[in-house]
């Protein structure tokens, strides 16, 4: 059980989708911890929505190779 555990947690690290999402998460952090970080709210924003449809995109390339596997 724990070979299981062990290899999932190193999937997700290996997971292009997960550091896109933490990229995201950093920046909203950054926004909230530091006031003066020199990017603007709206480029933030733009950026989350970039790392989303990122997300997205590799997602929907991830399951058409599934799909083309059988």
């Amino acid at each position: 059980m724990n070979e299981n555990i062990t290899a999932k947690l190193l999937g997700v690290l290996k997971s292009r989708k997960f550091w896109a999402a933490m990229v995201g998460i950093v920046f909203l952090f950054l926004e909230q911890v530091i006031p003066d970080f020199p990017i603007t709210e709206d480029q933030i924003t733009q950026l989350i929505y970039l790392a989303v449809a990122y997300i997205f995109g590799v997602a929907i390339e991830d399951a058409g190779r599934w799909i083309g596997d059988k």
